[in-house]
């Protein structure tokens, strides 16, 4: 119900945990009497939660602002997350927004609201909410009582990251690591169960980490999570290789609801390039750490993100790189040419390579990406899976429910019936157009 009259569109940019962020700041305009609407001309307030993980994401966060300005003169522009944090802090940029929610401070969106209606006829600064991130301890608390996708939630459990990995902006933006109280992660999972939400996915920026700081730990986060009615699956967001360990994988085998889906943080396939990036293992720890969910799990579904083209990476470092993804054979691999982020340290780095390098390396390993992807979901063919159905669509020659394995595949049913957030058994055949079919029990 639109109690006050006035429409609200928002735009979200970047990853997961801004997803979740900018769902929550939806929730919280909602209650107070907004109606949401289509980010298009038209509405009294624009909302862009931005991204400044490279200097692209920068770009396209200023482009929004301006697409929003342009698409009404008249509305009150928000600029809320990381590029709002990284241009005003590290850089002195001006945001050209009316209202500025830095990190943290998205949960005060309604307070900046009304604070910059009562100054707006005398005001014209932007007013801003902006803390120094890098000195906080805080976790910022937002809720989700509902999901837009109905049958997963993505689950912020997390802020922050202290790695510093050399390429990395998100340290300054993000600020240091700091986890949510555990009793208040349940109560929202609890939640968004009651509202018919069977897949979470516990996600943060530097996930591994989470609990350190509170004196509990990921795993004992899964294990509460897995006691929760309602919830049927249990999805972990990106981790760092080394949380895997011989117990970790040894405990989380034994919750059913959890997914053998883990995506393990890779970057390089080459130890001198690690180095130069700053991650601190080795290739030789990492497959370690691959072998071990692959001796407590049924063939896991084994993702991972490269990085190719970083300064100095020779042909030869590039080189180890695929024979290193050859030798685990990932079932995903998320390959990303090197971006020069402004003020880390790989941008002062020398040998900075040509686009042109960077773009034929990115096609090898897209290609051995494709065959990989392929084998792995062949090796499921004949074999028990189940399947969460997400929605339909049109594929190949018919209509089809599309859902996912808990590995993370995607299947295909016939749509000769409503199965929207239903699981279902089977075994995966190849169908005729070449799609995954869920043939059920």
């Amino acid at each position: 119900m639109n109690k006050n009259g006035k429409k609200a569109a928002l735009h979200n940019l970047g990853c997961k945990v801004n997803a979740y962020e900018t769902e929550a700041m939806q929730q919280l305009l909602e209650q107070a009497g907004y109606e949401i609407v289509p980010f298009e001309p038209g509405a009294d307030l624009y909302v862009i939660n931005t991204c400044s993980v490279t200097n692209i994401a920068d770009r396209k966060s200023r482009q929004m602002l301006h697409k929003a300005k342009k698409m009404n003169p008249e509305a009150v522009i928000v600029a809320a997350g990381c590029y709002v944090q990284t241009a005003k802090e590290r850089t002195g940029l001006a945001v050209e927004a009316d209202i500025l929610l830095g990190n943290n401070k998205k949960q005060n969106l309604l307070e900046a609201l009304e604070e910059y209606n009562r100054q707006r006829v005398a005001s014209v600064s932007p007013q801003e909410s902006i803390i120094d991130i890098n000195h906080t301890k805080e976790y910022e608390s937002l809720f989700l009582k509902r999901t837009e996708e109905h049958t997963r939630a993505y689950i912020k459990v997390q802020d922050g990251c202290d790695q510093f990995c050399s390429y990395c902006i998100i340290p300054y933006a993000r600020g240091r690591a700091r986890s949510r109280e555990l009793e208040e992660i349940l109560l929202e999972l609890r939640t968004l169960a009651a509202s018919g939400v069977k897949e979470v996915v516990l996600t943060g920026i530097h996930l591994s980490s989470y609990g350190k700081d509170l004196e509990t730990s990921l795993l004992e986060l899964m294990k509460r999570a897995h006691e929760i009615e309602g919830i049927e699956r249990i999805r972990l967001g990106s981790l760092e290789p080394g949380i895997v360990t011989e117990q970790f994988a040894r405990e989380a085998c034994t919750m059913e609801k959890v997914c053998p889906h883990f995506h393990l943080s890779l970057q390089s396939g080459c130890d001198t390039v690690l180095e130069r990036m700053n991650r601190r293992y080795t290739t030789e720890e990492y497959l370690e750490r691959c072998q071990i969910l692959r001796e407590y799990f049924v063939r896991p579904a084994l993702t991972t993100d490269v990085i190719v083209g970083f300064p100095g990476e020779t042909e030869e470092e590039f080189g180890r790189t695929v024979e290193f993804l050859k030798k685990v054979r990932f079932y995903e691999t998320h390959i990303f040419k090197y971006s020069m982020r402004k003020g880390t340290r790989a941008a002062r780095m020398p040998d900075q390579l040509p686009e042109a390098v960077k773009a034929a390396r990115a096609d090898v390993l897209l290609e051995l990406n494709r065959l990989h992807k392929q084998a792995y979901e062949e090796s499921w063919l004949g074999h028990p899976c189940q399947v969460l159905w997400e929605e339909k669509t049109r594929a190949g020659s018919g209509n089809y429910y599309t859902g996912y394995t808990k590995e993370y595949i995607k299947a295909f049913l016939p749509a000769d019936g409503e199965y929207e957030n239903q699981i279902s058994s089977g075994t995966l055949a190849l169908g005729e157009d070449g799609l995954l079919i869920l043939k059920r029990d």
